[in-house]
């Protein structure tokens, strides 16, 4: 079994309320739907970081600027260009 620490959380009354709404449609506790939360969080940033740290060593801006000024495809949009 994992060990656990208990500590107190401030939450403003409005966040309080929608966070013990959800948890009740979910059909959990607040207590399980805050850890879901914030290993949801913890997720997303750690996948994001990994995600973008493989790729940083790999670019390749010659190939990039040659990629966006190439002759054919579709023109830009008027609101795509930039001001003159």
């Amino acid at each position: 079994m994992s060990r656990v620490s208990t500590f107190s959380l401030r939450l403003p009354n409005s966040l309080k309320a929608a966070v013990e709404k959800m948890a009740a449609a979910d059909g959990t506790s607040m207590n399980q739907f805050l850890v879901m939360a914030a290993a949801e969080k913890l997720s997303a940033i750690t996948t994001a970081e990994v995600f973008f740290s493989e790729r940083k060593g790999r670019s390749n801006p010659a190939a990039a600027i040659q990629f966006l000024t190439r002759i054919g495809g579709e023109a830009p949009h008027t609101d795509d260009q930039l001001p003159s």
